[in-house]
């Protein structure tokens, strides 16, 4: 029985060696982990500008439909407030705080856009990257006329065009516009018409 015994024994070490040499070689060299390293290195340097990009588009786009919102509440507006005629500044078509007044709408709240659209008046209170300017003409004490601006809150960053609209509803872009929102209505009018 001892010889046997011997075997197995000897067959034992001999597969605890295997297997150990084995274990040793597990996992990556040095050089298997560079190549991997550089491989996640070329696929960031391709994503990330494409990533900012689409960012960057998602923010135009959302500009655009904000300035579309705040054209649509300022016939709103003037409808509502024939007195007034359009409003004046962005609070005047918000809620004027965080909601509506108790007492209703009034010329100075009037609930047509959102807290946030409203509150939209610098970079640093930015609504998907972009801030945003209104200024209106009066004529005889009433707003005949205005112009809506939004700019990129960070120039290549959240967005590489000003956008603009005056009473007309026709939306104006321009690719060298950086700050403050444009709201003169000669300047807009000479800009590109967005499509």
């Amino acid at each position: 029985m001892a010889p046997e015994l011997q075997k197995r024994t000897v067959g034992l070490i001999l597969e605890q060696e295997k297997y150990g040499h084995m274990r040793r070689q597990k996992g990556f060299s040095l050089i298997e982990l560079l190549i991997v390293v550089a491989i996640i290195l070329i696929i960031a340097a391709i994503a990330i500008p494409n990533l900012l990009r689409a960012r960057i588009a998602a923010n135009e786009a959302s500009s655009v439909s904000s300035i579309r919102t705040m054209n649509t509440a300022q016939a709103a507006y003037q409808s509502t407030f024939p007195t007034v005629g359009y409003a004046s500044t962005m609070a005047e078509l918000g809620p004027g705080a965080a909601s509506c007044p108790a007492g209703g709408p009034t010329s100075a709240a009037s609930c047509l856009i959102d807290n946030v659209l409203a509150s939209a008046t610098t970079a640093g209170t930015a609504k998907s990257g972009y801030y945003f300017a209104v200024a209106a003409v009066a004529n005889s004490g009433l707003n005949t006329n205005y112009t809506f601006g939004g700019s990129a809150a960070t120039f290549n960053s959240t967005g590489v065009r000003g956008f603009c609209s005056k009473e007309d509803a026709v939306l104006h872009f321009t690719a060298s516009w950086n700050n403050p929102p444009q709201t003169t209505p000669a300047t807009c009018a000479g800009w590109t018409t967005l499509q």
